[in-house]
């Protein structure tokens, strides 16, 4: 088991880890917050480079979402890194090492990417969730079915172009004085 820190280099205040051996050549890497590393791999790089961080100790994802930046593509993104409307978060956690990993994948303008089931299974549920409320298309996912609005629903409710107030609240009546 390594040591806590191992793989880690000091770059001014902050420490930064390195890839992986068997990453994919070019992935770009950044500072992040709440994380150690930020890599922002291209659609072809993306499970290659999850690959290599679950080869070399990143036993868990702890979350994968999707994010919609319509209107911001002007964010700021390393050198190098293309905005898309759509961007797939993973977050990969290594309890041995100590350390946290965020890869931040675009996923293009009608978002597509592969999915990471057969790495990871545990994501299943979160790339349902991804493809239900955003409507991105994991490839290879085993069942891309929504998961928390009915399959004949129609849209994706958490895209920013989602009309609003589609469907009524109603609230039952207030109960009296006792």
């Amino acid at each position: 088991m390594d040591a806590p820190g191992a793989g880690r280099r000091q770059t001014g205040d902050a420490q930064v880890i390195d890839l992986p051996v068997d990453a994919p050549a070019g992935v770009i890497v950044a500072d992040a917050p709440a994380t150690d590393v930020a890599c922002f791999p291209t659609r072809d790089q993306y499970v290659a480079l999850v690959a290599a961080f679950k080869a070399s100790g990143y036993e868990m994802c702890s979350d994968l979402c999707a994010v919609d930046y319509l209107g911001h593509d002007d964010r700021p993104l390393p050198e190098g890194v293309a905005a898309t409307r759509f961007e797939v978060v993973v977050n990969l956690l290594s309890l041995t090492k100590r350390s946290r990993v965020r890869v931040r994948v675009q996923a293009g303008d009608a978002p597509e990417v592969d999915s990471l089931f057969a790495l990871y299974p545990g994501v299943e549920a979160m790339e349902r969730e991804a493809f239900d409320l955003m409507g991105v298309i994991f490839h290879g996912h085993p069942d891309l079915t929504r998961i928390l609005m009915p399959e004949d629903w129609e849209g994706h409710p958490l895209r920013k172009d989602y009309a609003v107030g589609r469907v009524p609240v109603q609230f039952k009546e207030a109960p009296g004085p006792r």
